[in-house]
C-alpha cells in the first residue's frame, strides 16, 4: 500500500490518479472505533457501493473528512500465511522494510469491473504477487486506525484468501514473501506495519 506524503501544491502539477473514497461520516457517523472488527451485517460494503466517489489522490491524502478504501487481502494456504517484507526503498517511507500480511492498495476508477470490492481488488492482488492457483474469499472485517495522519485517511476492508496452491511469490514494492505459520510470524511482530499487527491479533483471537 503506497501512501507517500508530499506537498499537495507540488504534487498537483504531476499526473494525478483518482481513487475510491467515501466520506468518513457515511462509514462511521460521529465516532469511529480503533482496531479491527467484523460488522454484524454488510452495511459497510453497501455504503461503499452507494456513496463511493473518485477524487484526486493528492488531495485525499490531506482531507480527513474522507476515507480511502483499501482492500487488504491476506493469503492463506493450509495452516500458513503469506508473510511479506517491503523493500527498504518503498514509496511510503513509513512502510519501508516493514513486514506485512496485506496484499492490495488503492482502488482506481479503471479497477471497477464489477459491483464487488473483491473483484475490484483482484487487479491489485495480481499487481503485487505472482500466484498460480485458485482461492476462496472470506470477509474478515473492517480495519481502522485514526492514531496517525496516514491512518486517518484510510480504512481497510480485510479479506482472507483461502488458496489451493503454495505457488505464490512477490513482485512490485515487496522485497520477499514466504508462507509461515502464525507462530512463526509472531517473531516479527514488532517489525510489522500497524495494520498487520491488528490483523495478526485478530487471527490469533479466532
Amino acid at each position: 500500500m503506497s501512501m507517500q506524503k508530499q506537498n499537495p501544491e507540488k504534487q498537483s502539477v504531476k499526473k494525478d490518479e483518482s481513487i475510491l473514497v467515501v466520506k468518513r461520516d457515511y462509514l462511521f457517523g460521529v465516532q469511529a472505533w480503533h482496531g479491527m472488527r467484523k460488522p454484524n451485517d454488510d452495511s459497510f460494503i453497501k455504503t461503499v457501493l452507494l456513496k463511493k466517489e473518485f477524487l484526486p489522490r493528492s488531495l485525499m491524502e490531506y482531507d480527513f473528512s474522507y476515507k480511502q478504501i483499501i482492500p487488504y487481502l491476506v493469503f492463506r494456504f493450509e495452516d500458513t500465511y503469506f508473510f511479506m517484507q517491503r523493500k527498504s526503498k518503498a514509496s511510503e517511507s513509513r512502510l519501508r522494510s516493514k513486514y506485512s500480511f496485506g496484499i492490495g492498495g488503492h482502488i482506481r476508477q479503471e479497477d471497477i469491473t464489477d459491483a464487488d470490492i473483491v473483484s475490484w481488488a483482484r487487479r491489485e492482488f495480481y499487481e503485487e504477487v505472482d500466484y498460480k492457483g485458485d482461492f476462496q474469499v472470506e470477509f474478515l472485517g473492517i480495519l481502522n486506525d485514526d492514531s496517525n495522519d496516514v491512518g486517518k485517511v484510510h480504512v481497510g476492508f480485510v479479506y482472507l484468501l483461502h488458496g489451493d496452491s503454495n505457488d505464490i511469490s512477490v513482485k512490485d514494492e515487496l522485497q520477499s514473501g514466504r508462507l509461515l505459520t502464525l507462530d512463526n510470524c509472531s517473531h516479527y511482530y514488532e517489525q510489522m506495519e500497524s495494520w498487520s499487527q491488528m490483523v495478526f491479533d485478530f487471527l490469533q483471537s479466532r
